[in-house]
């Protein structure tokens, strides 16, 4: 046994070994919902510093190639990717605690099942096997269905959870017999094996690989909400609980496009030009679908939904030009990927906070004169509102300038002037919800929640982060800042060709 495999493999041990663990304590009543988030947040804290102890570094490494057949690489991008997912996992669970203990929805399963998404979701940016990704994405979508309808006597979640379940179960099926294709092919379901079969043949000669490619991109589409697969999320986003409905929408997005970055960019780098033209007006019809409708919406959880899809159209934007500037576009991804986590996942977790003492205030009127009352609580959420519209001193702008910059030198001019043109529009539907926390009386509000406990400290965090990815080295020049971030994103990229 190597000890240094060991090592590579402790933060996805870890959480496996929690998920199991906190499986078998919930029923035991003498472990208390208190002491079980504890043990949650354990193993998540030993997982997310175990991941860090190669952090900054450009390695690649196959742990117990024998045993695992070589379906595991542990690698700079992987452990890119499996840091923010671990940090939406601690996130959840510190932020969502306060909301779950209002509704009367927490059990110690809850935190086995947040513990077995996690897990999947690692799991899915660690394998380069395709059987594998499909039960990787299979533990992690199983998960979610449950956590999704955890309040059995809400309707609303449970319609939510079995919708989300059986569109889920399409796409699965999508992704193996995508899977099926590509081994009649190749005779491999490995992408590294199936990487040498493609550069050694032309493109005549693999109908199979490129229809079982097109598969497993339609379910890629599917689960990252992308038109005209995007329905499913709004129900999905609507239904859950808010906690649930934030590391939704940026853990499994993220960890959605760490899996589908790999197959590209290490697989199907040479075929990705077949697909360009497709992706191309799809990038534009889910820009152009998520704002009119974001526009229109007077429900906050609704409008953080549709917005999150536009999200999704500017990340196609650099998806597509990955065939014209490989390694910008790739960087631009992985970037945004961490921008867009902090800003969503603060704002969700902001309105989660403040829903959970008042379930009824979750739309625009009701935090109308929301400063006067929670000014701190206001300023934080208009960060990550401004950073979402990508306004300049936030995280978010720096995100979407690197992704317009990476487009028009890719050739795609017209695909960052669609980018743009979102971004204006966004600026009414997040702006509306500042003007009205700042510059209207107050509505009337009850059990408005005092900042107290660990929730508002952790987005008061995820609050600085934004602003710093955005202005950071400006101020203090030897801390880390917006380089270090984007150098990180670079050797991420650079770690899949070693």
């Amino acid at each position: 046994m190597k000890h240094d495999d060991i090592i590579y493999l402790l933060p996805i041990l870890s959480v496996g070994i929690g998920a199991i663990v906190l499986m078998l304590l919930s029923p035991i009543k003498r472990f208390s919902i208190h002491r079980l988030s504890l043990i949650t947040l354990f193993f998540l804290v030993v997982a997310l510093l175990s991941n860090a102890i190669n952090f900054g570094q450009v390695y690649s490494v196959t742990p117990f190639s024998g045993v695992f057949s070589s379906m595991l690489i542990i690698d700079t991008f992987s452990g890119y990717f499996s840091s923010i997912i671990l940090t939406g996992g601690i996130v959840t669970v510190l932020m969502g605690t306060h909301y779950f203990e209002k509704m009367n929805m927490l059990r110690g399963e809850l935190f086995s099942l947040l513990l077995f998404a996690v897990f999947g979701m690692m799991l899915l940016v660690e394998t380069v096997e395709l059987f594998t990704s499909f039960i990787a994405l299979e533990i992690a979508s199983i998960s979610l269905y449950a956590l999704i309808g955890f309040q059995k006597n809400i309707q609303r979640r449970v319609e939510a959870s079995f919708r989300y379940l059986i569109l889920g179960s399409i796409s699965g099926i999508m992704l193996l017999f995508g899977t099926t294709l590509m081994y009649a092919g190749t005779r491999s379901t490995n992408i590294l094996e199936i990487a040498k079969y493609i550069s050694t043949h032309a493109s005549d000669n693999m109908i199979l690989v490129i229809t079982g490619g097109t598969l497993i991109l339609i379910t890629f589409l599917f689960k990252i909400a992308a038109f005209p697969f995007q329905n499913w999320s709004i129900d999905a986003y609507d239904g859950a609980p808010l906690p649930v409905t934030a590391f939704m929408a940026s853990t499994f997005k993220v960890a959605i496009f760490g899996f589908i970055l790999r197959f590209v960019l290490v697989d199907f780098h040479k075929l990705i030009a077949i697909w360009s033209d497709i992706l191309f007006y799809i990038a534009i019809l889910t820009l152009l679908y998520g704002s009119l409708l974001a526009v229109f919406q007077t429900n906050l959880k609704r409008m953080l939904a549709y917005s999150s899809i536009v999200h999704t159209g500017y990340l196609l934007i650099a998806f597509v030009s990955i065939s014209g500037s490989g390694e910008n576009a790739s960087t631009s991804i992985i970037f945004y990927l961490i921008a867009y986590f902090l800003s969503s996942m603060g704002a969700f977790g902001m309105l989660s906070y403040i829903a959970s003492d008042d379930h009824l205030r979750i739309t625009y009127e009701d935090f109308r004169g929301f400063a006067h009352i929670r000014p701190y609580m206001a300023a934080m959420m208009s960060i990550f509102l401004l950073s979402l519209a990508g306004i300049p001193s936030t995280i978010g702008f720096i995100g979407k300038f690197y992704i317009f910059e990476g487009a028009i030198e890719a050739g795609y001019t017209t695909l960052a002037i669609a980018g743009i043109l979102a971004t204006f529009v966004s600026i009414y539907y997040y702006f509306k919800l500042i003007a009205l926390m700042y510059f209207y009386p107050s509505a009337e509000m009850t059990n408005v929640p005092p900042l107290k406990g660990l929730p508002p400290l952790i987005m008061a965090i995820m609050a600085l982060a934004v602003i710093w990815g955005g202005i950071g080295n400006t101020l203090i020049s030897f801390f880390p800042g917006i380089d270090f971030l984007i150098d990180t994103a670079k050797f991420a990229y650079q770690s899949l060709f070693m």
